[in-house]
């Protein structure tokens, strides 16, 4: 008798949401692509965020809201539900960015207790939850 292992809790970053949007597998490195196919994904609602900021500035053309729906069906992608109080606890010590989006994102990966897919090499270098 055997047990199936649990899916890993997988949170995405921003760009990896975009590149999945837009089809781009070619950029995923394969233990990216491998987590994907497996993983329990999750975003932090950070990201909702900083893709509609990305909308607003014409970095994307597609609000926020559609990119998500879009993802949530296509890949059961979800917003991850750990209390904002939380995650602000954990961020408050991640003084290696000044960027709120990334020091959002990685502390609720960390009060979650799951993985965030990152290409961002200064993420992956300060967070020990992040892999690419």
């Amino acid at each position: 008798m055997g047990r199936k292992r649990q899916p890993r809790l997988t949170f995405l970053d921003t760009h990896v949401v975009c590149w999945l949007y837009e089809g781009r597998l070619d950029l995923l490195s394969t233990e990216c692509a491998a987590a994907i196919e497996t993983g329990l994904l999750r975003i932090s609602p950070m990201v909702s965020l900083e893709l509609q900021y990305l909308f607003e500035i014409g970095r994307i053309i597609r609000p926020a809201n559609e990119v998500l729906a879009a993802l949530a069906e296509d890949i059961d992608l979800r917003l991850n539900v750990t209390p904002f109080a939380d995650t602000v606890a954990r961020a408050q010590s991640l003084n290696w960015t000044r960027d709120p989006f990334d020091r959002l994102i990685v502390a609720e990966t960390m009060a979650a207790g799951g993985v965030l897919l990152t290409r961002d090499e200064k993420v992956r270098s300060n967070a020990p939850c992040a892999i690419w």
